[in-house]
């Protein structure tokens, strides 16, 4: 896996906002990136992939919800096969915390699909877990499903 540790992004002085944290990180799947975006965007074969329940309007604009509700947003842009804009918050973001803003790419590699996830505008300190919450709920078991 390649991992890009992002950097923490300061408020500016006074301005009542939070310091934000961002990575990006990739991971290689051996299946078409048309295959692995539509799993990303139907709701039970993304529940069947990670092993937990998620809601998914899948279209922009549209809600979604993943890992039994813990994950909620709305998704900002579709590119089909190619790209998902989302914005993106878990129940353990401070209660006055923006959405943060999650974008995924599927670039063709090979003979599978380069998933490129591009998480920013976390809350400070969180950066770290996120990170390290989707190669543990979401990659891993991704390798496993699409290794069926």
């Amino acid at each position: 896996m390649h991992e890009t540790a992002g950097g923490r992004r300061p408020a500016g002085k006074g301005s009542g906002r939070m310091s934000m944290e961002s990575f990006e990180m990739s991971e290689f799947f051996p299946v078409a990136p048309r295959t692995l975006y539509d799993a990303w965007m139907d709701g039970a074969t993304h529940s069947a992939m990670t092993g937990s329940g998620a809601r998914i309007s899948a279209r922009a604009n549209g809600k979604f919800t993943a890992w039994d509700g813990y994950i909620f947003g709305t998704t900002v842009a579709l590119e089909p096969g190619k790209r998902i804009v989302q914005r993106w918050k878990t129940t353990e973001f401070p209660e006055r915390a923006r959405y943060s803003l999650l974008e995924i790419r599927f670039e063709k590699s090979g003979k599978g699909t380069r998933l490129v996830l591009n998480h920013s505008g976390i809350p400070d300190g969180q950066g770290e877990d996120y990170r390290k919450g989707w190669t543990e709920f979401y990659f891993k078991p991704m390798r496993k499903y699409f290794s069926r």
